[in-house]
């Protein structure tokens, strides 16, 4: 019984960004949950997860896609929502900017909105409708601890992450009442290229460590088990809610 709660037999997820770190582990995840995949996001970036995906007997879609053109998202959006019944979506794609805010050029700040913020919107715009008409789906979007805090040198990173929390709970509050649950994930550290830079900053890695309770930065697998969870009929009563997966970092 409990184990058919986080079950995901029969049913299809959407992850974009899919080809590396967190997104390739969390559209294993689902796999391995008994999910069918479609992976969406950069050209051929998502064909070693398909790959790894069909050895567990799973069907895999790959669909490329800029996801910093909002026209193209829109239209492609349109296209996955006719062809294909997504019961769980989750918007894992995202790119950081790291530079002081004064530097950042009016194309930079809108390319890093167009990829993390304005593709999800539009993306869950289109595939929410037909979950919505059957009173059945799943959001997750990836948050980050910048959703609560505002960082060093990533103004725009921060912004749509503080966005995509309020854009959460707004989804929910609208959908809840047709049985559809949107909720996020917020990763803490996590060993990705993202966090590289810190990473290979002998100073910062130690002082962001020693901060985290766990006493270690996570990894991507570490956020499977959360997904997992927010995609399954165990969280059927859980919606607009922001799960931190941070080693106890916010804690402290």
């Amino acid at each position: 019984m409990t184990a058919a709660l986080f079950s995901l037999d029969g049913r299809t997820a959407l992850v974009t960004g899919a080809g590396r770190g967190i997104g390739r582990s969390l559209a294993l995840g689902l796999a391995e949950a008994g999910a069918d995949l479609v992976l969406l996001g950069r050209t051929g970036a998502q064909d070693g997860t398909a790959q790894s995906a069909e050895k567990l007997g799973r069907r895999v879609r790959v669909v490329d896609l800029d996801l910093s053109d909002p026209c193209q998202v829109r239209a492609t959006a349109a296209c996955l929502a006719a062809e294909e019944r997504v019961d769980v979506l989750v918007n894992n794609a995202g790119v950081i900017d790291r530079r002081q805010a004064a530097d950042i050029r009016p194309e930079d700040w809108a390319h890093v909105l167009d990829v993390n913020l304005n593709s999800l919107f539009f993306l869950t715009q289109q595939l929410a409708g037909p979950m919505i008409s059957r009173r059945s789906g799943k959001v997750i979007n990836v948050a980050s601890l910048l959703s609560f805090q505002g960082g060093l040198n990533v103004a725009s990173y921060a912004a749509t992450k503080h966005a995509i929390a309020g854009l959460t709970r707004a989804l929910s509050n609208e959908w809840a009442g047709h049985g559809v649950q949107v909720n996020a994930i917020a990763p803490g550290y996590i060993v990705t290229d993202n966090t590289r830079p810190l990473r290979e900053d002998p100073t910062r890695a130690h002082a962001i460590t020693d901060r985290i309770p766990a006493g270690r930065w996570g990894e991507p697998d570490d956020l499977v088990g959360a997904t997992v969870f927010l995609a399954s009929g165990a969280s059927d009563y859980v919606t607009g809610h922001v799960l931190v997966v941070d080693g106890g970092w916010t804690a402290r």
